[in-house]
């Protein structure tokens, strides 16, 4: 049994996933395109982890906040759908990406859809502090974005740089998980360590051809020039995976990725920050799941 069939095993974890995606139907439910794109996007399904996070944040005798959990997952499908329009992305999780399916404009319309819809969840709850949570965490992302789009063909990208993006993108979302579960800020470090560890587990996917776990079709960020951490580090040895990142010809270059070592070097790094998260905790009522939750987003390839 994998770690994360272990966690789902924990009292209660269960119907609280099941009554998010009762919620999460309800949200995104509605007349028109926009809607249906929508609804096309929550079917494509996924691990729901940030939804795990809340409720393994919760402290003890709380319930474990649904609007935040779905808060959560609609303003992550969001980025989803609109990186996919940026990127050019055709497929999502073995579907026709929203732009592929319906169109740029209507990908565009259905990723801002999410994103309200999203604030209109916590919004009913009244509770402020959770709205401003979210939306550092929305800000954050599109600062990601922004960063990405800087970085783009640049095999001169740091590795610095990088794990800022990866903080931006993925981490920031992780760590408002854990906040708008009412846990602590060591638990918002965890959150953000392990949305980091997450981030380069699926860059390490997109160049070892596990695209089942990442949704995407693989060498998507070579194809892409997105300086990825496992594409620099073999960009710094290789002059043919350096030119492919830098929009040369990409014939070859994915094997010579693996090739030069760069995979088990990334993933090392993965582990450091799975490493750096269980150290951030501290007592949580959950901390057997949590410490292997960390486990399970870095063993994603086994």
């Amino acid at each position: 049994m994998n770690a994360l069939s272990t966690i789902r095993e924990t009292p209660g974890l269960d119907l609280y996933l099941d009554e998010l995606e009762e919620r999460l139907e309800e949200a995104v439910a509605g007349q028109g395109l926009v809607a249906e794109v929508a609804g096309e996007a929550l079917a494509a399904g996924g691990k729901r982890l940030r939804q795990l996070v809340v409720f393994l944040a919760t402290p003890p005798g709380s319930a474990p906040p649904l609007e935040a959990g779905v808060a959560v997952e609609l303003v992550h499908m969001a980025t989803l759908v609109h990186d996919d329009l940026i990127d050019g992305a055709e497929f999502r999780r073995g579907r026709a990406s929203a732009w592929a399916a319906y169109g740029p404009a209507a990908a565009r319309a259905a990723g801002d859809y999410l994103f309200a819809r999203a604030f209109v969840e916590l919004g009913a709850t009244g509770n402020t502090r959770a709205i401003s949570l979210l939306a550092g965490a929305t800000l954050c992302l599109a600062r990601g974005e922004a960063l990405q789009r800087r970085q783009r063909y640049d095999p001169n990208t740091t590795v610095d740089g990088y794990l800022e993006r990866c903080a931006l993108k993925t981490g920031k979302l992780f760590e408002a998980a854990c906040r708008l579960g009412g846990g602590s800020d060591r638990l918002g470090d965890f959150g953000l360590q392990l949305g980091i560890a997450f981030q380069i587990t699926d860059d390490i996917l997109d160049c070892s051809g596990e695209s089942v776990e990442t949704g995407k079709i693989v060498g998507t960020d070579l194809r892409e020039g997105t300086p990825t951490l496992p594409l620099l580090y073999a960009a710094a040895v290789d002059e043919t995976v350096r030119g492919a990142l830098a929009g040369g010809p990409l014939d070859g270059a994915l094997v010579r990725v693996a090739a030069s070592g760069a995979l088990d070097r990334a993933k090392d790094v993965a582990c450091d920050y799975a490493d750096r998260a269980r150290i951030s905790l501290n007592g949580e009522l959950y901390r057997e799941e949590l410490e292997s939750l960390t486990y399970a987003v870095v063993e994603r390839d086994s």
